[in-house]
């Protein structure tokens, strides 16, 4: 039996592979704040809070709302999102419950790193619709799996997550498109700035509210400009993948706002079964700070 160490909620425990607790906590001090990661059981391992400065920046609603990846695929269909949607934290039919659908196989935490690997579920059950379109999948459970793994820093650039993520899909399924939501945050409806980065002026600008994608790295803020959060990829994808697309997404019914970064691969000989692995760099903090993290990353990427 493999017994996986992790600090948790309640202290120190372990767990066998087959009762594995998403409860855990991944702390970093950054000068005199310190940046607070909390994982769930109740999401499968998912990023349920970050907390900067004592500030939420994640609203952790339903089984979707979280900081998370996912993924959508065709069978060798029309493309219809969430009809083919495993997902880390959950299904829709989740919901506020405790539980999750989706299965957590790994995590563990130490002073370096989160990781988790998870077998997700799928957005939607058997049988359930997506604005009128039916699921594809037969199952609730997928045999898609995402591994994360999650640090503090990068290149001696403190304020900024080192996300990185695998989707491992399997074969037999007949897609011939697939689309990683590399990484989506949720954000409280408080984040109502949208900007993007710029890169002939080298600075974050104003951004509309249009739901959608646009080439440029993304950042929402609040409007006093006291909290911010972005994203930037490092990864051009495999061959014949199209992407980073940087989304903001506003919903004024659910009072809540998101972000993400997207890559899309279609092949008419059909996606094949394989590892499918990206990097992202989410920037947190003041407008400022945020703005000041990505000219540097660029920078430093540029430089390598």
């Amino acid at each position: 039996m493999k017994v996986v160490f992790l600090t948790v909620l309640a202290g120190i425990a372990a767990f066998n592979d087959s009762d594995i607790s998403g409860d855990a906590v991944f702390k970093k001090q950054i000068g005199k704040d310190e940046a607070i990661i909390t994982t769930t059981s109740r999401v499968a391992g998912a990023i349920h809070s970050f907390k900067f400065r004592g500030k939420e920046y994640i609203d952790s609603f339903d089984h979707g709302r979280q900081l998370q990846s996912a993924s959508n695929f065709n069978m060798g269909k029309k493309f219809i999102p969430e009809v083919f949607n495993p997902t880390e934290a959950g299904s829709e039919f989740d919901g506020k419950g405790a539980k999750s659908s989706s299965k957590l196989m790994f995590l563990k935490v130490n002073n370096e790193e989160l990781a988790t690997k998870n077998q997700m579920a799928f957005w939607l059950k058997p049988g359930m619709k997506s604005r009128g379109n039916p699921a594809y999948n037969n199952t609730e459970l997928s045999n898609h799996f995402l591994h994360k793994q999650v640090r503090f820093g990068f290149m001696e650039v403190e304020q900024v997550l080192d996300y990185r993520v695998t989707f491992s899909v399997p074969g037999k399924e007949g897609h011939t498109y697939a689309q990683f939501e590399t990484l989506t945050g949720y954000m409280p409806w408080e984040f109502q700035q949208f900007l993007r980065w710029h890169p002939e002026k080298k600075k974050l600008v104003p951004l509309d509210k249009q739901m959608g994608e646009q080439p440029f790295p993304v950042v929402l803020a609040t409007e006093d400009g006291r909290h911010a959060m972005g994203v930037v990829s490092l990864d051009k994808g495999k061959p014949g993948m199209a992407g980073p697309g940087y989304g903001r997404f506003y919903f004024p019914s659910d009072k809540v706002v998101k972000w993400n970064c997207v890559y899309r691969l279609q092949d008419s000989d059909g996606v094949r079964a394989d590892d499918y692995s990206f990097r992202m760099l989410v920037p947190f903090g003041t407008v400022e700070e945020v703005e000041n993290t990505i000219q540097s990353i660029l920078e430093k990427v540029k430089d390598k």
